[in-house]
């Protein structure tokens, strides 16, 4: 599904170094856990996979299932099914949240050679979709993530991932401002797009989010590169151990 070997990266800005020979390889089907201390370079990680522009890609390479991810557009890296939860949501006023949602639908659908929804199919698959994460669907009504609370964008971003059915899903510190309620509804709506077909990289810095969403792999992340990978076993390492001795073992 991904394969990621000995990439290189800087702030395009001003060529500050963050990823230093990151080698990393996700399995269709499976769930990767990507932790690490601040500034290791997890959501830098995360941005370069999306296509974000700040970054410069010096060294190294990045293949999406047989395609070479670093010269596809951003447009074309989500319509190949590659989708991001940000950390932190926007909110862009004066664009309805629905409105996004079925433009964003009927061009995944265009790409994949599909027919577009009609208003009528369109209204059903979202407040199924909808149901499913508790969201009222009057949320929905309002500008995109405008008036939403921490959870309410979250929710409103995985309901887009189960919308949009991709094929890789990155999901950046998405536990990030979580209460724990909302925790819980958030992975469970992780956890009933997993497929064979389907992976997801989870970035968090704690152990909490993996009760809920169980890694098949952990890997941590240091300096800009990975240092040590393991099971869901090694998440508990870290949250009883904390960084310090692995990164010190690795130096």
């Amino acid at each position: 599904m991904l394969e990621i070997k000995n990439l290189h990266a800087r702030i395009a800005e001003d060529d500050t170094e963050i990823l230093r020979g990151l080698d990393l390889a996700v399995k269709p089907g499976e769930v990767a856990a990507i932790m690490g201390p601040n500034g290791s370079g997890k959501s830098t990680l995360a941005y370069i996979l999306a296509g974000k522009q700040d970054y410069e890609i010096t060294k190294g390479s990045i293949i999406y299932n047989g395609q070479n991810l670093l010269e596809m557009d951003t447009h074309e890296r989500a319509a190949a099914g590659l989708f991001l939860a940000f950390q932190y949501p926007l909110e862009i006023p004066g664009v309805p949240t629905m409105t996004f949602l079925r433009t964003a639908i009927n061009s995944q659908r265009k790409q994949r050679g599909e027919d577009e929804l009609m208003t009528p199919d369109f209204l059903r698959f979202v407040k199924e979709k909808a149901a499913a994460l508790k969201i009222d669907m009057a949320m929905l009504k309002r500008p995109l993530n405008v008036g939403f609370s921490g959870g309410e964008k979250k929710r409103a971003e995985i309901l887009q991932m189960a919308l949009l059915e991709p094929k890789l899903c990155v999901l950046d510190e998405t536990d990030s401002g979580l209460d724990i309620d909302a925790l819980k509804v958030v992975s469970e709506g992780v956890n009933a797009l997993r497929s064979p077909d389907r992976s997801v990289i989870v970035i968090t810095h704690y152990q909490r989010l993996l009760d809920y969403i169980v890694p098949d792999s952990v890997h941590v992340l240091s300096k800009g590169r990975i240092i040590k990978s393991g099971d869901k076993s090694l998440a508990l390492e870290l949250e009883n151990k904390g960084y310090t001795d692995i990164i010190e073992d690795a130096a």
